[in-house]
C-alpha cells in the first residue's frame, strides 16, 4: 500500500506552537517602545545641547555688563557711552539708554573717567536735554571724575547739546560741529489738490487743532506761534551750551544761526578744546588706556517683545477700525 506525499510531508512537519501570533505581536509592540523610547532619549539629548549652547551664549553676553555692574577698584578703565546716530526716543541712542550707561560708568570703582564719544546728527531737544542734566548732575555729586566728549565725524545740533556738558570737548581737524539751532518742516499739498480736483474734508473740535495741515492753507497767525514755539526751544538750546561752555565761549553773529564748522575752526571759536581721538583721551589725558564700553544695548527679549506688543497693537487696531455702529 503506497503511502500519501501529502499525506507523509504533513505529517513529518513540526505542529504551530498555540499562541505564536500573540508572541509576534507582542515583540513587534515591545520593539516599537524600545525605538519610542530611544527616539525620546535623543531629543532629551539634543533639547538639553541646544540649552546648554543658549546658557553659554546669555552668560557671554550678560557677563561683561554684570562684571562691569560689580566694579573692581583693580581694573582701572576710561569707559565710553556712544552718543552715535539719531537722538530719539525708540532709537538706540535715547536718554535712558545714555543715562543707564553713564550710571553704570560711574557705580563701576574701576572707571577713572569717561568718554562720550559722538557722532550724531542730532535729533530729540527733549532727550538732549535729559542727558544734558544727568552729566551735569553726575559733575556736581563726582567733581573729581572727568567726563569729556569725543567727536569723531560729526556732533551736530542735540549731540552738540550734550556734548556741551562735558568738561572738554576733543575733535578731529576735519570733524563737523554745531548747528545750535531748532528745525521744523513739512510740506504742502494745497496747490497740488487743487490742480487735480480734490476737496479737503477735515472737522476739527478746536481752532488750531489742525495746526500746520498739510492739505490746509496756511494761516500767518498759525506760523507765527510755531516760529515763537521753537524760538524759545532754541534760546533754551543757546542757554545751555553758554552754561556748559562758559568763556571759553567767542561767540559771533552766526554762533547760534544754525551753522556748523571744522572740527579745528570749532577749537578757534571755543566750542570745542582740543584735538584728540577716544585713544588719546584715555591714554593721555584720563590716564587708563584700557577703554571699557558702557553703551547699554536693548536685549533680544525685549526687541521681540516689543515688536510683538506692536503687532497686537496693530491687530487691535485694525479690529476697533472695522466697527462701526450700523
Amino acid at each position: 500500500m503506497s503511502e500519501n506525499p501529502m499525506e507523509s510531508s504533513s505529517m513529518g512537519s513540526k505542529p504551530e506552537k498555540p499562541g505564536w501570533e500573540r508572541e509576534v505581536i507582542e515583540k513587534l509592540a515591545f520593539a516599537a517602545v524600545d525605538e519610542q523610547k530611544k527616539t525620546r532619549r535623543w531629543g532629551i539629548f539634543f533639547k538639553s545641547l541646544m540649552a546648554a549652547y543658549l546658557l553659554v551664549l546669555l552668560i557671554i553676553a550678560v557677563y561683561p555688563r554684570f562684571s562691569k555692574d560689580l566694579g573692581s577698584s583693580e581694573n582701572n578703565h576710561t569707559a565710553m557711552i556712544d552718543i552715535v546716530g539719531m537722538i530719539a526716543e525708540g532709537e538706540e541712542t535715547n536718554a535712558t539708554a545714555v543715562i543707564k550707561g553713564l550710571r553704570a560708568a560711574v557705580k563701576n570703582n574701576g572707571t577713572k573717567g569717561i568718554i562720550l564719544h559722538a557722532n550724531s546728527p542730532g535729533g530729540s531737544p527733549v532727550q538732549a536735554d535729559y542727558i544734558y542734566n544727568e552729566i551735569r548732575a553726575i559733575k556736581k555729586q563726582h567733581p573729581d571724575l572727568p567726563i569729556y566728549a569725543v567727536i569723531s565725524d560729526m556732533c551736530a545740533s542735540g549731540c552738540y547739546y550734550i556734548a556741551s556738558a562735558a568738561d572738554k570737548i576733543f575733535v578731529n581737524p576735519a570733524s563737523i560741529v554745531g548747528s545750535i539751532g531748532v528745525i521744523m518742516n513739512g510740506f504742502g499739498f494745497v496747490g497740488a489738490m487743487e490742480k487735480f480736483g480734490v476737496e479737503r474734508r477735515l472737522v476739527t473740535a478746536g481752532e488750531h487743532k489742525a495746526i500746520m495741515d498739510p492739505f490746509s492753507p496756511v494761516k500767518k497767525q498759525e506760523i507765527k506761534y510755531m516760529q515763537t514755539l521753537i524760538d524759545q526751544v532754541h534760546q533754551q538750546f543757546i542757554g545751555a551750551v553758554k552754561q556748559g561752555r562758559g568763556e571759553r565761549l567767542k561767540e559771533t553773529p552766526e554762533m547760534f544761526s544754525g551753522l556748523v564748522w571744522t572740527g579745528a575752526e570749532s577749537i578757534k571759536l571755543g566750542l570745542t578744546d582740543e584735538i584728540g581721538s577716544d585713544d588719546f583721551v584715555a591714554r593721555e589725558i584720563i590716564g587708563a588706556k584700557k577703554i571699557e564700553n558702557f553703551t547699554q544695548e536693548e536685549r533680544l527679549i525685549d526687541r521681540l517683545v516689543g515688536k510683538m506688543g506692536a503687532q497686537f497693537g496693530h491687530a487691535i487696531g485694525a479690529v476697533l477700525n472695522n466697527l462701526s455702529l450700523r
